[in-house]
């Protein structure tokens, strides 16, 4: 198994095989909770336009994400977990966009054509997703970092690639203390008392490692559209 780190939106279009797009701060670890609190769909989306024209044509859909970190004026939620992973979404459909996450959807393989399946990665899905690699054992694995607005990097996206390929090559790392330790480097704008963007409960729901047992594959709809869909490790394709 070759393993490749890539970093960026510019990686995310250089992907090839079974391409993961981490983002810990916050979108995939949003996501996770969204699945985990009902949702019947997620559809990541790039633009905040295609996210309006999309709730134009189906009222009834939520909207979350940011930009510039900041909940997008008109949606319903922002890219907090902490602000959703209480709420009931049995049977919503939510459009999600964000700076840096789901634009590594949209772009993934974009200059190679070569990526064969594309699923998210987090911190708290992580060990979901390096056991989905193995059961899969392709030829190629992207680990793709998207950073900070998809343009420059962040230390979260980093640790969480190299976890994933630590443990695919059998290293050990304490990553639990490693990702505890973000608290003073790149995740200490949760703790700044001036922040007025990023609730300081973020940080722990994002570096709570392993808590769920499933990863997000992206599925493409007959209209083009993402969905994010719940796979349970272990389980074959449907």
């Amino acid at each position: 198994m070759e393993i490749q780190t890539l970093s960026l939106i510019s990686g995310a279009r250089r992907a090839l095989g079974l391409t993961v797009i981490i983002d810990v701060f916050r979108a995939f670890t949003l996501e996770c909770y969204m699945a985990a609190g009902g949702a019947a769909a997620i559809h990541p989306v790039g633009a905040v336009e295609e996210a309006f024209a999309l709730r134009r044509a189906h009222p009834d859909w939520l909207l979350a994400g940011e930009r510039g970190g900041a909940k997008v004026p008109g949606f319903d939620y922002g890219n907090s977990p902490w602000e959703i992973h209480r709420v009931d979404l049995t049977g919503r459909t939510v459009l999600h966009t964000t700076s840096a996450g789901t634009q590594g959807i949209v772009n993934a393989g974009a200059e190679t054509g070569g990526v064969t399946e594309i699923i998210t990665g987090s911190l708290v899905n992580a060990d979901a997703v390096i056991s989905y690699i193995k059961v899969k054992d392709p030829a190629v694995v992207s680990l793709v970092c998207m950073g900070n607005a998809g343009t420059r990097y962040a230390e979260e996206d980093a640790l969480c690639a190299d976890y994933i390929r630590a443990s695919l090559r059998g290293e050990p790392m304490d990553i639990r203390a490693r990702a505890d330790a973000l608290r003073y480097t790149a995740g200490a704008k949760f703790f700044d008392p001036d922040n007025t963007i990023f609730p300081e409960g973020d940080f722990g729901l994002c570096v709570d490692v392993g808590r769920f047992d499933f990863v997000l594959r992206i599925e493409t709809r007959a209209d083009g559209l993402f969905t994010s869909v719940p796979v349970q490790v272990g389980k074959k394709d449907s």
